[in-house]
């Protein structure tokens, strides 16, 4: 998952194309519904529209399965990404759209203002109780839910777990052996050594429990334990590096300063909710500086792929992987490319004081406001989105949104509890150009521009956007080390009272 591969395919919705069909789009009346030309029999047509060819299989399948027990009949139609919205609003106005069409979150905001997007009104169960929170808040606009939570996509902490049992039962053993090497010195001191006779049957010296608990101790929980795990570890030979990421990729870096950015809000609509610039966002991106250092990752190297393909090799024990990863390493030891066992954990913190959070996206489906068949293709909506999900990842890769869904795989249990705490990224036609700016800018922090400099300037940037006019943020002073440290404390004060 390349953000910058996203960006290409779905964002090419500027603001001024954004403003071009919202004009176009107002003040018309929905015309006469055309009579159907390609079905004949009684049933209402409803037409579903989406643009990744990956879900062509698993629609059709679910649309037959729908059309066999209700008296409507849905079409799914693959259409072009680019212009995608255009395409709707345009085919809107001609009496030809789709009733309902699957989009990326990031984009609901043109969609409503557009009209192409209705509050949803499904049936069954309330929302909450059937949808992941974070996708609730992503399909969100304006306090309304405007499009079903389909499914989405986020990035945490892979690891190769055979390296981290290995490491697990050699301290084990170290802590066995110490413990026993004690208890001898204690029976010389005691003159209660037992008489030489038949040594007794060896029991084993601990459980595979006892090794998958130690396992979650030696996890790292911050970028200080990945830097103490680093400094420790006796890696095996193949080995070259502890800790490798994609740091060109926003998608896998956000997470640094996912707690501390604020961009619109939880929902990620609302431009008075914007801080992008204060000291918490500038001393994690400071921290995310020193692992260049640290773990020395050539940026003209840094590719995804790549990096993810010399996990599988065995030649690092943590990265930072999405979704896909899962679907990757089961194929590659089915096919016996991948001899490693693995698994995801949460994205690590900062430090204990500071957190981190993650970027996801969710994939949604939206009812058009010009449809007819509203209720119908909410009906349709609901169906495909929480009661037809459960071979959704096996047929296309992609990860329910939904709650209580068993994907057939733990480590996608992991990611969906990443999901569930993850920022969504905002929809605001504004700030639409804010993730290649943000990614520019941990490029050239990452390479040793000063992090405050570069968040004040880019902070400037968006908010000069957002109100029209030139804005000047305020120097920030950062703390120095005692001062850093009572601050820290304050906010741990702060966060335990909150937690009360």
């Amino acid at each position: 998952m390349s953000l910058k591969k996203r960006l290409t395919a779905v964002g090419m919705i500027a603001i001024a194309a954004a403003i071009t069909f919202i004009v176009a789009g107002s003040g018309r009346e929905v015309s006469e519904k055309k009579e159907d030309t390609i079905f004949t029999g009684e049933k209402e047509t409803i037409y579903l529209w989406y643009t990744d060819e990956a879900l062509t299989s698993y629609l059709s399948g679910a649309a037959v399965t729908y059309n066999e027990t209700h008296d409507v009949r849905i079409v799914p139609i693959l259409e072009s990404g680019l212009e995608y919205l255009e395409k709707i609003n345009q085919a809107s106005l001609e009496n030809s759209a789709p009733d309902l069409y699957i989009i990326s979150h990031d984009s609901l905001e043109k969609a409503c203002l557009a009209g192409l997007a209705s509050e949803v009104k499904p049936r069954g169960d309330a929302m909450e109780d059937v949808y992941i929170g974070t996708g609730l808040k992503a399909a969100s606009y304006k306090d309304k839910i405007v499009g079903y939570p389909f499914y989405f996509e986020t990035s945490s902490l892979l690891y190769n777990k055979t390296y981290l049992r290995d490491m697990a039962r050699s301290q084990l053993e170290a802590e066995i052996d110490q413990a026993e090497g004690e208890a001898a010195q204690e029976r010389i001191e005691q003159n209660k050594e037992e008489e030489s006779g038949s040594e007794p049957e060896q029991e084993p010296l601990f459980t595979e429990e006892q090794v998958d608990a130690k396992v979650q101790e030696l996890l790292p929980t911050t970028i200080l334990d990945i830097e103490t795990f680093a400094d420790n570890y006796d890696a095996p030979q193949q080995v070259e590096g502890v800790f490798k990421w994609d740091v060109t990729d926003i998608f896998y870096n956000y997470f640094f300063v996912g707690n501390s950015i604020k961009m619109g809000g939880e929902a990620g609509w609302d431009t008075s909710q914007i801080d992008i610039y204060n000291l918490d966002a500038i001393a994690s991106l400071r921290v995310y500086q020193d692992l260049n250092q640290f773990f020395s990752i050539d940026t003209s190297k840094s590719d995804y792929e790549a990096i993810l393909d010399e996990f599988m090799e065995g030649k690092m024990v943590f990265t930072m992987a999405t979704t896909d990863a899962v679907f990757k390493l089961e194929q590659a030891k089915a096919d016996g490319l991948f001899e490693y066992d693995y698994d995801i954990a949460l994205t690590p913190d900062i430090d204990e004081s500071r957190k981190t959070r993650s970027l996801s996206m969710t994939s949604c489906v939206v009812i058009n406001g010009y449809s007819e068949n509203r209720e119908d293709a909410n009906d349709f909506a609901y169906f495909l989105t929480a009661e037809y999900n459960d071979i959704l990842y096996a047929r296309t890769g992609k990860v329910s949104a939904a709650k209580g869904v068993d994907y057939g795989y733990e480590a996608l249990d992991k990611f969906a509890q990443e999901y569930e705490q993850s920022v969504s990224m905002p929809k605001m036609i504004e700030t639409s150009n804010f993730w290649v700016k943000l990614e520019v800018a941990f490029s050239q922090i990452w390479n040793g521009a000063d992090a405050n400099d570069k968040l004040k300037e880019l902070s400037e940037q968006i908010m000069s956007q957002v109100t029209g006019t030139a804005y000047e943020e305020t120097y920030l002073e950062e703390p120095k080390e005692s001062e850093e440290e009572a601050y820290q404390e304050e906010v741990g004060d702060t966060q335990e009272e909150a937690e009360e």
